[in-house]
């Protein structure tokens, strides 16, 4: 299993707020009426930590805001094991300064933890750019996450990659929580948890074609009780046998690839 150690930091109000604005027309979120009330779901919260985990183990997973209107997205955080950090903005109509505790984190985790590799940062506000710099020059990879309409360019360019968070996140993630709320431990379906790893490996790759030995690290992270002897297998490869229906499987230079059928 890969010992690439993430640390994800959150700016969730900024990313909610900029879904909103993307739904409702620009500017809609900051109205009074609309901000101060307890929040529908929009962030597809899974999606997110599930790509994250595409990149190592998930060591630090922090997110940042006002948390009082925000109890919907319990289930979902609850699930992917995010430490919430409260931010009361100092006054009804002032920023949060989510942005200045969060870069202040990272910089201080980064000089604790010497051994994470990758800080993936959600969020489009240029006030990262400092922050950015600081963390590469640094000798870490930066990954930022983005929506289209709202992220600032500059900080886009500012990372080691970027990803736009409409590129892979789901577009209704109220109905995702919905059915997923039971929090009865259940053994997964292994065709849909293999596929789903291999879609986010796809995703950041951009190739359809995965190397195998790369998918049971991201499988086991997407589902920490996962083991082929639930399915009756003695190996990953017995599984992906079993299952070939869903799969297709080809020789590649070093190892086999893998890609999900049409």
């Amino acid at each position: 299993m890969s010992t690439d150690t993430v640390a994800v930091y959150w700016d969730f109000e900024n990313l909610h707020a900029s879904l909103y604005d993307a739904k409702n027309g620009s500017g809609s979120y900051g109205k009074k009426q609309v901000r101060g009330k307890q929040q529908d779901i929009l962030v597809d919260v899974q999606t997110l930590y599930d790509f994250a985990a595409t990149y190592g183990n998930v060591a630090i997973n922090k997110a940042y805001c006002n948390w009082q209107w925000y109890a919907k997205y319990r289930h979902s955080l609850l699930k992917s094991a995010i430490e919430l950090v409260q931010i009361f903005p100092p006054g009804a109509s002032a920023k949060n300064g989510a942005d200045i505790k969060l870069s202040l984190d990272a910089m201080e985790d980064i000089l604790r933890f010497p051994h994470i590799s990758s800080i993936i940062i959600i969020g489009g506000d240029s006030d990262f750019i400092p922050l950015a710099q600081k963390i590469k020059a640094a000798g870490k990879e930066l990954i930022g996450v983005g929506c289209r309409t709202s992220t600032n360019q500059h900080w886009a360019n500012s990372c080691s990659d970027f990803k736009y968070y409409e590129s892979f996140a789901s577009e209704d993630p109220q109905v995702e929580v919905e059915e997923t709320e039971s929090e009865t431990v259940t053994i997964k379906d292994a065709p849909e948890l293999i596929k789903k790893a291999i879609k986010q490996i796809s995703k950041r790759n951009g190739d359809e074609w995965v190397v195998k030995a790369a998918i049971r690290p991201v499988v086991k992270r997407l589902d920490p009780t996962f083991d082929e002897s639930n399915y009756s297998c003695n190996t990953f490869t017995d599984l992906l046998n079993k299952y070939a229906d869903n799969f297709n499987i080809k020789k590649g230079d070093h190892d086999h690839l893998v890609s999900l059928k049409k």
